[in-house]
């Protein structure tokens, strides 16, 4: 019995010596893999965020490890002028631009580009504004909206509507409006963008409003909590964000890019976006390994198809063909190659022929309801 607890013992001690000699956990960067357009390169990004320094529950450099870690290009811390739950316990100052200034120095370790900016939060209309690309947040501290948006306007400032379909910001019939206050803002060229999709809601009215009044669509988080309270990155899920096809990498680039609105939205395995970006974006991702088949009578062949990108690509098939069968629903899952089953029909195709199988990508809208139209094409030889 005594020889028993003396090895009790031993063994406690040499689990607590394992224990506290454990290496601390490894701080390590997710890449996102998605293709660049041609002449642009694809930047990951979240231009809508919260820290302690408005009603966020974290320090500002924590939000640049936690893009880094999501594999993020750039960020724009964007707190509440007007809201400031914290300011008794955090707040020293009424540097409206000190979040930014803490964030840049994690920014330039990592190489995660942060862009000021702040989010003007007034009742609706014209409810929640972003402006992003700011020289001094201060300004735009002022009792009347239009004012905080002319100061933002007066800088150079990127504005953009926020979670316009936010139950909180919508009247009491629930109806999502746009108002006289925002025709105002777009004719004053005081608004830019408007987030099509915000945290875990897409709103399709945003979508269609984007591509009638010709503003540029942004996916952002607005995460106030740790980001893992909110998303289960370790388990794949992943933050909404807005890509953005710019020139380079820089924060220069991008704010060209937004104003010339070339982005698109990738949230929960969607991609939202005008098909000029979508459709080579989805090109690019797909790639049939060997295209080149034979085909006699009936003869079942299968192909290849790699999906290069971190997206899972959903496609139904279009209209029948009359020279082959292939399965009406297909998946080709992220980073995986799948197999496609032709089979022939016995028609009367003879010799050698580009092939063009019709496809819509559900997953990916080019407008509300609209999925993008894509061709899967091979090089087929019929013979009897």
């Amino acid at each position: 019995m005594k020889r028993m607890l003396q090895l009790l013992v031993v063994l406690c001690c040499l689990s607590a010596v394992y224990v506290a000699g454990e290496k601390p956990g490894i701080r390590a960067r997710s890449e996102i893999h998605l293709p660049d357009l041609s002449g642009y390169v694809t930047l990951k990004c979240d231009f809508h965020m919260h820290t302690v320094f408005s009603d966020g529950a974290v320090w500002p450099t924590v939000r640049v490890e936690e893009a880094w870690r999501e594999g993020l290009d750039a960020i724009a811390i964007t707190d509440h002028i007007e809201y400031l739950p914290r300011a008794a316990d955090v707040v020293t100052s009424s540097n409206r631009n000190r979040s930014a200034e803490i964030a840049r120095g994690t920014g330039a370790e990592l190489d995660i580009i942060v862009i000021r900016g702040s989010e003007i939060t007034r009742n609706m209309p014209p409810g929640h504004l972003n402006a992003i690309f700011l020289s001094d947040a201060n300004q735009l501290a002022v009792p009347e909206w239009r004012d905080a948006a002319k100061a933002s306007h007066q800088q150079g400032a990127f504005i953009f509507w926020n979670h316009p379909g936010w139950e909180r910001q919508l009247a009491e019939d629930k109806v999502v409006r746009w108002y006289p206050e925002h025709t105002e803002l777009l004719e004053g060229k005081q608004l830019h963008g408007i987030e099509v999709f915000n945290g875990r809601s897409y709103y399709p009215e945003a979508h269609r409003w984007a591509l009638e009044k010709k503003l540029t669509m942004l996916s952002n988080s607005d995460i106030h909590a740790p980001l893992n309270l909110d998303y289960h990155v370790h388990a794949g899920d992943r933050r909404p964000m807005t890509l953005v096809f710019a020139e380079k990498r820089t924060a220069d680039a991008i704010k060209e890019a937004l104003f010339a609105r070339r982005t698109a939205v990738y949230a929960e395995n969607r991609l939202i976006g005008e098909e000029q970006f979508l459709k080579p974006l989805f090109e690019k991702s797909i790639q049939i390994k060997k295209p080149q088949i034979t085909i006699k009578g009936k003869q079942r062949v299968v192909v290849q198809i790699a999906n290069h990108s971190d997206i899972d690509y959903h496609l139904q098939a279009g209209p029948e063909i009359p020279e082959v069968a292939t399965p009406k629903i297909l998946v080709l899952p992220a980073r995986k190659t799948v197999l496609l089953e032709v089979r022939g029909k016995g028609s009367d195709a003879v010799g050698k022929r580009a092939l063009e199988l019709p496809y819509r990508v559900t997953n990916v809208l080019v407008g509300p309801e609209e999925p993008l139209s894509a061709v899967l094409t091979l090089d087929v030889l019929f013979g009897k």
